[in-house]
């Protein structure tokens, strides 16, 4: 007589895997939002709607952006580890909350390791410095120049932790003090630069370069190691007198901790068919940011490296946690 435990495990192991392929080949089937920790129009925003318009097209599902700017991002991150691991809420965000933030702050309202299920990586990009119009300052090397003429007294706005810590590090590698002005978001910093509440900022291209085309900001300089092919006649920061400075900033997707494999698998799989999709692409030819995209296991591995990467960025700058 054949012992029954084989088949009786056969059974077990197929009910149970039944549930979870069903549960997969059905997601979604109602809309999905994403959580966007900065304001409308920001990169980080303009990312998240060409992303959610391609899963859109993939599902059939309404995806809903949901802004939740301020605090450096850490409202929209604490909004998105609270809520329902059900793969229905999705948070689009950065480097910010998931790099630097930590080593900014004594505290955070969320973990970014533990709140989180990663997804994938959505793009990589770099910044611009821009100033006023009507500034003084035509190149990075004046702009220092005035800087070192008045210690302190020049300011400096950011809405984000990429934005910030280009600008501390400037400070430090150039050998000048500026004055830092916070902002919920670099939309905001913007529209104070725009009517000269501060002197400069270092924003991501997608935020400043659409500015500096229409005459409304004056493009200083690009912080990545080379030229950006959409403003080839603005020159690098570390060309400009500040040999060896550069800075980035990248996006991801990320669900709350305990998102089922099945669902984070189908999330990982519609995230990196939609930034294929043609609002994607859009978003990364007129902005230069470049598609990046990588398993949930990369992305972990690839958010320790940043974290390492940025806390010793922020130390260097001998920026305080707040």
């Amino acid at each position: 007589m054949k012992h029954p435990l084989p088949r009786l495990l056969a059974l077990l192991t197929l009910s149970t895997l039944a549930p979870l392929a069903a549960a997969q080949s059905n997601f979604p089937n109602k809309p999905i939002t994403f959580i966007v920790p900065f304001a409308a129009g920001s990169a980080t925003d303009q990312i998240g709607r060409a992303i959610g318009q391609g899963v859109t097209e993939q599902t059939q599902q309404p995806v809903v952006i949901e802004n939740r700017p301020g605090a450096s991002a850490m409202i929209g991150a604490q909004t998105a580890a609270r809520a329902a691991p059900d793969g229905y809420t999705i948070l689009i965000t950065t480097n910010t909350t998931h790099a630097a933030n930590e080593h900014l702050y004594k505290s955070l309202s969320y973990d970014p390791v533990k709140d989180y299920a990663p997804l994938t990586l959505l793009g990589k990009g770099g910044q611009i410095m821009v100033v006023n119009p009507k500034s003084q300052a035509r190149t990075v090397a004046e702009f220092i120049a005035m800087a070192k003429n008045a210690p302190g007294k020049l300011s400096f706005g950011s809405g984000s932790s990429s934005s910030r810590i280009a600008g501390e590090l400037l400070q430090q590698m150039a050998n000048i003090k500026l004055l830092h002005v916070p902002y919920k978001s670099n939309p905001l910093a913007v529209t104070d630069l725009l009517g000269g509440q501060i002197d400069t900022m270092i924003t991501d291209t997608a935020t400043g370069l659409p500015q500096v085309a229409s005459g409304k900001l004056r493009a200083l300089g690009v912080t990545g190691p080379n030229r950006s092919p959409l403003a080839p006649d603005v020159p690098t920061i570390a060309e400009s007198g500040v040999p060896g400075y550069e800075m980035g900033y990248w996006f991801a997707a990320y669900a709350p901790a305990g998102t089922p494999p099945e669902v984070v698998s189908r999330l990982h799989e519609l995230l990196s068919k939609a930034t294929e999709s043609k609002a994607a692409r859009q978003f990364y030819s007129q902005t230069g940011t470049d598609p990046a995209v990588s398993t949930p296991k990369e992305l972990a591995a690839f958010q320790a490296e940043e974290s390492r990467k940025w806390g010793d960025i922020i130390r260097r700058a001998g920026i305080q946690p707040e």
